[in-house]
Order: structure tokens, then sequence, then C-alpha cells
């Protein structure tokens, strides 16, 4: 007789045969045994089927889903609704957990019954899965969650949540028409409800991968769809959210400006610190991180002929 399982971790996958070993590793890893994997395959073309397959031989909480390419939220719904587990884990195939990941949170939803989704801080890693010195302490910039999600996503990405599998009955799945920014809409719906709370676990927990042909930067899609994230958060809330949408989307443009940077793409990056500068200059000076991007943006030139100059170019 099968038992019900009280954690589903929904791992969608595509074309991460490099990483999805170490990811699934972190799992059994986990000191909370009572779990399932649903590992979602979304058309991989690579050895990734294969690879997941090993694990569902070893080990019967593991179970390979196959689907056709349909992005991530397609993949991340797809492994919801086959979930049994009390409880939704995500996990994408190229990151990873600490030991004590499932265990922490299961443990903070269990006792709290008005806590819809926690989450931890988090740390970056390399390509290679070496860390980097970059970590994400996922608290909130503001006390009202939709206003803080809309500055920042403070659950950092979409590895990082657990949540109860009955809000995904409340206020649907992942919007599938999103190509990113589609972790925060479905943040923002579970957050005007009113209804539920966000707990956040200080200690760092999961590891997100930083990898430069991710979804993060393609600039043109992240820019649509964090329009389109914001605008549905408005209409859901007017009043509440008309008095910081130039906030809001100052942030989203020095978001942008930071993924340039990463990229080595000044010019671009100098184009939106000038439009986040124009919706509201006061982030430059009210928040650290913000600053460093700016001024990062307007040194990196100079900081280039420094270095030419010192190699002893014209």
């Amino acid at each position: 007789m099968l038992t019900t399982p009280k954690v589903s971790v929904v791992v969608p996958a595509y074309n991460v045969s490099g990483y999805i070993q170490e990811t699934l590793i972190s799992l059994e890893l986990q000191t909370f045994p009572d779990f399932e994997v649903l590992v979602v395959d979304d058309g991989s073309s690579d050895d990734t089927p294969a690879i997941v397959k090993k694990f569902e031989e070893r080990d019967s909480r593991f179970q390979l889903l196959q689907k056709s390419n349909g992005g991530l939220s397609s993949a991340r719904n797809y492994g919801i609704r086959h979930a049994r587990g009390e409880y939704i884990a995500l996990l994408d195939g190229d990151d990873v957990y600490h030991k004590d990941k499932l265990a922490t949170h299961v443990a903070q939803l269990d006792r709290d019954a008005d806590v819809g989704v926690v989450y931890s801080a988090s740390q970056t890693i390399r390509d290679d899965g070496r860390p980097t010195l970059i970590s994400l302490s996922g608290k909130p910039v503001h006390s009202n969650l939709m206003l803080a999600l809309l500055c920042k996503n403070f659950v950092g990405h979409g590895s990082n949540g657990v949540f109860r599998r009955c809000l995904v009955d409340e206020v649907g799945e992942f919007d599938e028409d999103l190509r990113s920014w589609e972790d925060v809409d479905f943040w923002l719906r579970i957050a005007a409800t009113q209804k539920w709370g966000f707990y956040r676990e200080k200690r760092i927990l999961c590891y997100y991968r930083v990898r430069p042909s991710g979804l993060s930067f393609n600039l043109v899609q992240m820019r649509i769809s964090g329009e389109q994230v914001i605008q549905s958060a408005y209409r859901r809330s007017p009043e509440l959210i008309k008095p910081i949408l130039p906030t809001a989307y100052a942030y989203m443009y020095r978001y942008l400006a930071r993924l340039c940077l990463q990229g080595g793409d000044i010019e671009t990056a100098r184009d939106f610190i000038h439009q986040a500068l124009i919706c509201d200059k006061s982030i430059f000076y009210r928040d650290v991180r913000s600053l460093v991007t700016l001024l990062s943006v307007y040194l990196a030139p100079l900081a280039k002929i420094a270095v030419k100059h010192s190699l002893g170019e014209s």
C-alpha cells in the first residue's frame, strides 16, 4: 500500500544533465525523509532523463515524469498536479538544498497554521558548484507583503519556497504565459489574499546556481514579464499598489541593470539605471544594494580605462 508523503518536491528539469545529479543527491541527503520527488523532464534533448532514472531505480521516493517542452511554469504545474503531499517544495534541476531544508520548513508549517509559505536565506553558487560571496537574506523591505514583493522578490528565486498544497487550489497555478517572474506573480497572488503569512528562516538552506545562459539573462523577456506582473498586481489591488508603482518600476529597472552588469553590457545597464532614476531615485539612497549597482554602472567605464592604462594600451 502506498503511503501519502508529507512533502512533494517538484523538480522541473530541462537539459540539466550536468547538474541534476547534484540536485537529486541533495534530496537523498535530507534529514527529513517523508517526501516524494517528482522530476518533470520538460522535453530534454540531453541525458537528463537517463540520470533521473538511476535515482528512480534505487529509491522509490523518486519519480520521473516526462512531457513535451512547455517552459518552467508548465513543468512546475505538471509536477504539482501529480503531487500527493500536503506541502509542495520547489527545486529547479540545477539548484541544491541544504540537508536540513525540508526538516526546518516542515516543522514551521506544522507549528503555525497561519503561515502558508516558508523559505530561507540562500547563497549563489557558480556554474561549477563553487560558492560565491553573494548571499540573499530574504528579508522583506516592507511590512506589507505585496509591497515588499513588488520592490524585491524576498523569497529570492524559484528553488526556495515550500508552501501548502491548498494554496494552489486557492490562488491558481503558476502562470504559463509568463516566461520569467512567474514565481513573483505566484507569491503576489498568495499575499493578495491577506490570509497567509510568509516565514523566513535566517539560515542559508538553499544554493542557487547562476548560469550565464539562464533565463535571467534574457533581458527583453525579463522586462516584459516584470511589467506584466506589476500591472496584474495593480489590477488586483489598485488602491494599495498605485502609490508605490513608481518604486516598483524603479526596482525592476535596477534589477535589470544589475543583470546587464553581470553580462558585461554597461551601456544597456546605464539606460536601465537612468529609467530607475526617473521612476524613483530615492531607492538609491534608501537601499545599499541599489546604490552599489548605480555606482558600479557609472564607475565601470573608469575601471576599464584604468585597466587599459595599467596594461600600457592606448
